[in-house]
């Protein structure tokens, strides 16, 4: 079996970890959740953040004791068997893939609606040849993505922390949307763990990994916080609700710098997703849960170059031929359900490979079954669809399926 080569120490690591957060989400899920929780957003907002928070120690108790690429596939598949570990594969990569198309999609709208499809498969194409170029010059544009949009979207959000009037909340919350919303901000979590699918890349894995996880989710979820308290009080006043959300806290003579933020915390998160989407199609090539020639490395990149070509391709037909809305919804309802399989994994750990009392993955467990029932009915349909299909190719795959043990390194 093909190895991949271990080259990301923690800074590399974590900077993959908040380009996958730090993108389209901050930007555009600020709209769609407010019209369904209003001045309640924030409550949706850390509930979202409390379920983040339980699947990142989950996963970085799980990546300690098996750090190979894949992630909760992989996971799953060891201590779970493989049906699990195959469903959780399928969903992450069917989830993701709409998610990448979606972010694509997001960032090309900001600039030129009209040819949004066209310039979004274009960026797909180019951050496609980033990450085939090999993982350290993913890495390293990752980085300097993050590190620019943070600087900016604090420079916007922090002043009106000081100016911003608190709106008042004295309508009664609405718990379902309140609950709607929460599941709609997790698409803008998702991606903390991007740094488990890439385990077999990381130096000195079992300690790399699980820093590199909840480092990367506390540094986010800040941000998100201080965007969050300034822009719910300017979506409260606005007369109009935007789709590009964050707009209202710049002024009109800065707003194109806004729409380059985006549109760079977009692409940051487009690669990352791209490069975690990859080396879970490659772990399950490996184990003939998808077609072998998926697992095929490079010998000049040391990259899964099939898995990185083949997921360009889906991502590029689901942007002309699917709706952005319907892709974040099957990206939350799918990835929601595949960390709810790593909780499952987490309980069959033995005793001696957890740092979590058990009540954390229960917890963890229960509040991603109720976020991914409080999505709206079409992400679901569109989940059990997904699902329905994946096991459909499980029972009727010709290929040799891989036994439990295949998923240790």
């Amino acid at each position: 079996m093909q190895q991949l080569q271990g080259r990301l120490g923690l800074t590399a690591s974590m900077g993959i970890g908040v380009a996958a957060m730090l993108g389209a989400g901050v930007f555009y899920v600020w709209s769609p959740a407010y019209a369904l929780a209003g001045p309640w957003l924030m409550v949706s907002l850390l509930i979202a953040a409390v379920v983040a928070t339980l699947n990142g120690l989950v996963t970085a108790q799980l990546a300690m004791h098996l750090p190979v690429s894949g992630g909760i596939y992989a996971y799953a598949g060891h201590y779970r068997g493989p049906y699990l570990g195959f469903l959780a594969g399928w969903l992450f990569v069917t989830g993701k893939t709409a998610s990448a198309a979606a972010i694509a999609y997001i960032a090309a709208s900001y600039l030129s609606p009209e040819y949004a499809r066209e310039i979004a498969a274009g960026f797909v194409v180019v951050f496609t040849a980033i990450i085939v170029s090999g993982i350290r010059v993913a890495a390293g544009v990752s980085i300097a993505i993050s590190l620019t949009v943070i600087i900016g979207v604090v420079w916007f959000a922090a002043p009106r922390q000081l100016s911003a009037t608190w709106p008042s909340v004295d309508a009664d919350p609405s718990i379902g949307g309140i609950a709607t919303a929460a599941g709609l901000f997790f698409f803008a979590f998702a991606g903390y763990a991007r740094m488990a699918t890439l385990g077999e890349e990381a130096r000195n894995p079992s300690r790399t990994i699980p820093r590199a996880i909840v480092g990367a989710l506390w540094i986010v979820l800040v941000i998100y916080l201080m965007v969050g308290f300034a822009i719910t009080p300017a979506l409260q006043s606005a007369s109009v609700i935007p789709d590009a959300p964050l707009t209202l806290l710049s002024s009109a003579g800065s707003a194109w710098v806004m729409v380059a933020l985006a549109v760079m915390a977009s692409l940051g998160s487009l690669i990352a997703i791209l490069a975690g989407l990859s080396r879970t199609t490659l772990a399950m090539g490996r184990s003939r849960d998808l077609p072998p020639m998926l697992s095929r490395v490079s010998s000049r990149t040391k990259g899964p170059v099939v898995a990185e070509i083949t997921v360009a391709i889906a991502a590029i037909a689901l942007i002309f031929f699917t709706n952005p809305l319907w892709l974040v919804g099957l990206s939350s309802a799918g990835v929601l359900t595949y960390y709810a399989i790593g909780h499952l994994s987490a309980l069959a750990q033995p005793p001696a490979q957890r740092f979590l009392p058990p009540v954390v993955p229960t917890l963890g467990l229960v509040l991603c079954g109720l976020l991914v029932l409080t999505l709206p009915m079409p992400s679901l349909i569109a989940a059990l669809a997904s699902a329905l299909v994946g096991t459909l190719w499980f029972l009727l795959n010709p290929l040799r399926r891989a036994q439990p043990g295949d998923y240790v390194v």
